[in-house]
């Protein structure tokens, strides 16, 4: 009797979720869909989840200097990678440490890394620091070292050691002779496996994503990194199609991929994630919940 008063909530529930998984497959089924239509489709009859003419015009366009795009995802794999060990290694030892209620400077150093949250020294003098006195245009780490500690990331994984690692635990390491760093990776990293993951999530992602510091200090092509060098592309699409309708030149538009190429680049930038994404499934909600809890 009980099983059959709760089929009617599974079901209802069953229907929500049915519902927000439907709502979150159909736009990427239409970013898909965009970019395999032919440009004069899109302009005739508007937007299909089913391509009504399909045309591979917009990714030739967008491919059309292959050695360039696999020079960008070079550089954005090689980023993403680097930049997520030794920022989730960076952060996940400094977070340990404020957890550790024998640290000394415990509060001063957690006071110090909330501060950066709130303040900063603005764009310009950020900019003059790594271009001028850190000699950092033009170089990989560039793209690495300014995203390399996030506060925010810091406290939560402090939260998540102060709840789910006992001192108990540590003195036990050091009786048996390990150091901090030994015991860190040997103890408290398989422990902390769900939280330090989710992180990884959050850094991977804002480290492929990220087209802000090609454009402010990378002039060479072969340091440029894929939503960079995307961006550049859409934007003389944008310049294109705006010169060519103010000063009224007689090309067809419909002949110049432009929703169908944002589409395509927009396929080219978040596929890989796509599948990166299902490896880190089963960290994701027990470490942004248990992570997120005051301490």
């Amino acid at each position: 009797m009980v099983h059959q008063a709760a089929l009617p909530y599974r079901v209802i529930i069953v229907a929500v979720l049915l519902a927000l998984s439907l709502i979150c497959i159909i736009p990427l089924l239409a970013v898909v869909s965009i970019s395999l239509t032919d440009e004069g489709e899109i302009v005739r009859s508007g937007y299909h989840l089913i391509p009504v003419k399909f045309d591979l015009a917009a990714y030739r366009y967008v491919l059309g200097s292959p050695d360039q795009i696999l020079r960008s995802y070079l550089v954005t794999i090689t980023v993403t990678i680097l930049g997520t060990i030794l920022s989730v290694l960076i952060m996940g030892l400094l977070a340990f440490a404020l957890s550790r209620k024998d640290f000394y400077y415990r509060k001063h150093l957690t006071i110090f890394v909330f501060f950066t949250m709130l303040f900063n020294g603005g764009l310009i003098p950020w900019y003059i620091l790594i271009a001028r006195y850190l000699h950092g245009k033009d170089h990989l780490w560039v793209l690495i070292l300014p995203y390399l500690v996030s506060p925010w990331y810091v406290l939560i994984l402090r939260t998540f050691f102060w709840q789910m690692v006992s001192s108990e635990l540590i003195e036990s390491g050091k009786i048996d002779g390990a150091t901090d760093l030994r015991i860190f990776l040997r103890i408290i990293a398989p422990i902390a496996k769900p939280a330090l993951a989710t992180i990884a999530l959050f850094v991977a992602f804002m480290y492929w994503n990220d087209w802000w510091l090609g454009m402010l200090f990378i002039e060479t092509p072969r340091l440029m990194p894929l939503q960079y060098m995307l961006q550049r592309i859409m934007s003389s699409i944008q310049f294109l199609t705006t010169q060519l309708t103010t000063n009224a030149v007689s090309i067809d538009l419909s002949k110049l991929p432009n929703e169908s190429a944002r589409m395509a680049m927009c396929v080219l930038a978040a596929g890989p994630m796509l599948f990166v994404f299902p490896f880190f499934q089963r960290y994701f909600v027990k470490g942004l919940t248990v992570g997120a809890i005051k301490g």
